[in-house]
């Protein structure tokens, strides 16, 4: 087993797809979204996978209190995948700007390249279509993440041209490494 962010244990994969869950996240589950995404995306146990901003960005990557917001607001869901009684994913789904919005999409380092990570998308995309009957999925991306941007584009994804300021100067988003860091939106039709 490999220790990650929040003292969590996670150990390597071999699972089918056919033995995933998933399930809403609740408020028990806020710890373990956090250790999740902070070892997804931050510091050395990041590498792992291909998903990392450890050369991008230190510090945090989301708080319990962010977490918390998104299980609270309406329209607005995280769903988790599991492998048994271990958590692999979670992505927050939501309708922000008359769009679907799809963000904090992690999967365990050790997970990635699976599959799993398309089926919460899948997932998410289905719910934003067929429960809340919404016609396009929007998410953001660090703009120099260009094997990130592939990924979502091989998705039907495409680039909208709009950018977004990173939030330089709050250490919520983290403690970014270089200045040049922004966000572009991507949008799918459902």
């Amino acid at each position: 087993m490999a220790s990650f962010a929040g003292g969590i244990e996670f150990s390597a994969v071999n699972v089918e797809a056919s033995a995933l869950r998933l399930r809403d996240a609740t408020a028990a589950d806020v710890d373990a979204i956090v250790a999740l995404v902070q070892s997804t995306y931050r510091g050395d146990a990041s590498r792992v996978g291909w998903t990392t901003e450890a050369d991008l960005l230190d510090g945090q990557r989301i708080d319990a209190d962010g977490v918390l917001a998104d299980l609270t607001r309406p329209d607005s869901r995280i769903r988790l995948v599991f492998a048994g009684e271990e958590l692999l994913a979670c992505g927050h789904v939501a309708i922000e700007e008359g769009a679907g919005y799809f963000g904090m999409f992690s999967v365990r380092a050790t997970a990635q390249g699976m599959g799993i990570g398309k089926r919460l998308l899948d997932e998410a995309e289905r719910i934003v279509r067929e429960e809340w009957h919404v016609a396009s999925m929007r998410l953001t991306v660090i703009d120099v993440r260009e094997e990130l941007i592939a990924f979502y584009e091989r998705r039907g994804y495409r680039r909208t041209g709009i950018k977004k300021p990173f939030p330089y100067g709050d250490a919520r988003f983290g403690l970014p490494k270089r200045a040049d860091l922004r966000f572009e939106v991507l949008e799918k039709l459902l």
